[in-house]
């Protein structure tokens, strides 16, 4: 897999979809906030990893809309759990060089989440050896609707209204889209996740739950994205 540390094989930007928190703990006969607190080392080993190797963008699907649905303990604990860890990661951040950015809309998180976010973004902004984006309360099709009410809000002619208008309404305007997205416990699907960006993304399925996700099932999987041919929808190309 020697062939992934050369750059020009690498993906710039990763999306993973973080799954299986809940099995892994339950695969042990632990409770569920175990799988979320060995979720976040998962994710630190990650985000690691992508710096090791030079991967400029990183996107986590860390909490979705529809996770509402869970018991309110847990959701408790998964604020909780997402605080201390940026709290205890944001000198690191710093140092790294990433920059820290949220897609979602955050104004529905707790207060001290909020706070702790805001500090993490504000405090590396500056940043430019990667992004890691943390999408929380993260829906891909309001993400698309918003995008159009803020150009209906616009008041700019419906007629001029396309592709590129509704992506610069996005939480991610203006960046690049996923080439690589990255989804663990053995599920195949997107799971309502950047509907809008992944049009073209090389999707990668593994069975590993998220916990046990590390620097070699992520090699893996750059390993079988640069031996790939991307196309992007032209005729006669099989898209």
């Amino acid at each position: 897999m020697e062939s992934i540390l050369e750059r020009r094989h690498l993906p710039r930007h990763v999306a993973i979809i973080m799954d299986g928190n809940g099995r892994w703990a339950a695969a042990r006969d632990l409770p569920r906030s175990e799988g979320h607190r060995a979720g976040t080392l998962a994710a630190r080993a990650v985000v690691e990893e992508c710096l090791n190797l030079g991967i400029s963008e990183l996107t986590l699907y860390t909490f979705s809309v529809e996770n509402w649905s869970r018991p309110a303990e847990e959701i408790g604990f998964l604020f909780g759990l997402l605080t201390d860890f940026i709290k205890k990661e944001l000198s690191r951040l710093e140092k790294r060089g990433v920059r820290l950015l949220i897609i979602g809309e955050i104004s529905a998180l707790p207060a001290y989440a909020r706070k702790a976010l805001d500090l993490a973004c504000k405090r590396t902004a500056g940043n430019k050896d990667m992004i890691l984006n943390l999408a929380l309360n993260y829906s891909g099709r309001e993400e698309i609707a918003r995008a159009c009410r803020l150009y209906m809000q616009s008041g700019l002619p419906a007629a001029d209204f396309d592709a590129r208008a509704l992506a610069g309404g996005l939480y991610t305007a203006g960046r690049p889209d996923p080439d690589l997205v990255i989804r663990t416990s053995g599920e195949k699907r997107l799971s309502n996740f950047l509907l809008f960006q992944t049009a073209y993304s090389e999707l990668y399925f593994c069975d590993a739950l998220w916990p046990d996700f590390a620097a070699p099932d992520l090699h893996k999987a750059l390993h079988d994205y640069a031996g790939r041919s991307r196309r992007f929808g032209g005729l006669g190309d099989g898209a």
